[in-house]
């Protein structure tokens, strides 16, 4: 039973995953950062920014490697600490 829940989760996240792409055809998913500067752009033209990057990446595959990674951290985070709860139930229960 077990075995067979694990398959349907990740036949969840496949699905959950392609469908948008499937369903919202000529579309650019495009990050937040440029959605919000262009809002801010038609709202207020002559807004100027606080302060201007540190780093800025040298392309967008750059961008979306250190995203990706940042993703992955996170992930293995959350992931080590819902196992290491888990042991610990188990431990308690025996």
């Amino acid at each position: 039973m077990k075995k067979g829940m694990n398959w349907l989760l990740l036949l969840g996240v496949v699905v959950l995953a392609i469908v948008p792409l499937l369903l919202v055809q000529d579309s650019e998913f495009a990050g937040a950062d440029g959605a919000a500067e262009e809002a801010i752009k038609e709202i207020a033209p002559a807004y100027e920014p606080w302060f201007q990057p540190l780093l800025e990446p040298p392309g967008g595959e750059t961008e979306s490697l250190l995203f990706a990674v940042q993703a992955a951290l996170g992930a293995g985070i959350v992931g080590y600490a819902m196992g290491l709860y888990k042991g610990r139930l188990d431990k308690n229960k025996k």
